[in-house]
């Protein structure tokens, strides 16, 4: 059996209305009619999606509690940090760069820290073909 992508993301919510037009509102999804968050095919980027299971005292997510935390891949960071900005989005001070892009941290109303991460553009070719003849 071979996984070829990511179904779907489910997490509990206090207040699951709430967070659905917190999303709506600030990251532009927008609900399907079984009434979960699709992005059409057409705004997905061309990268990847990754799984990673991360030690259970992980700092990472802090300080969030949740025990998952979300990363959408944009195609600029600064105009979504910007429009986060002008919503009140409690946005973290912290920003990173690193040989896979740009990364910055924001949180939804019921404290969930979500990633945003503007992917370098590859600069390689991962599979060597080698010279043409």
């Amino acid at each position: 059996m071979d996984v070829n992508g990511v179904g779907g993301i489910f997490i509990k919510a206090k207040n699951p209305e709430k967070l659905y037009t917190w999303y709506e509102k600030n990251l532009g999804l927008q609900r399907d009619d079984k009434g979960g968050f699709i992005i059409p095919v057409e705004r997905l980027l061309p990268d990847y999606t990754l799984v990673s299971f991360l030690p259970v005292d992980t700092s990472y997510f802090s300080p969030s509690q949740a025990p998952c935390m979300l990363n959408f891949q944009v195609n600029d960071l600064a105009p979504v940090l910007t429009k986060l900005a002008e919503n009140g989005v409690r946005i973290e001070d912290h920003l990173s760069e690193s040989e896979y892009g740009k990364f910055a941290w924001v949180f939804d109303p019921e404290g969930n820290k979500i990633e945003f991460w503007e992917p370098r553009p590859l600069f390689y070719n991962p599979i060597d073909i080698g010279e043409p003849d």
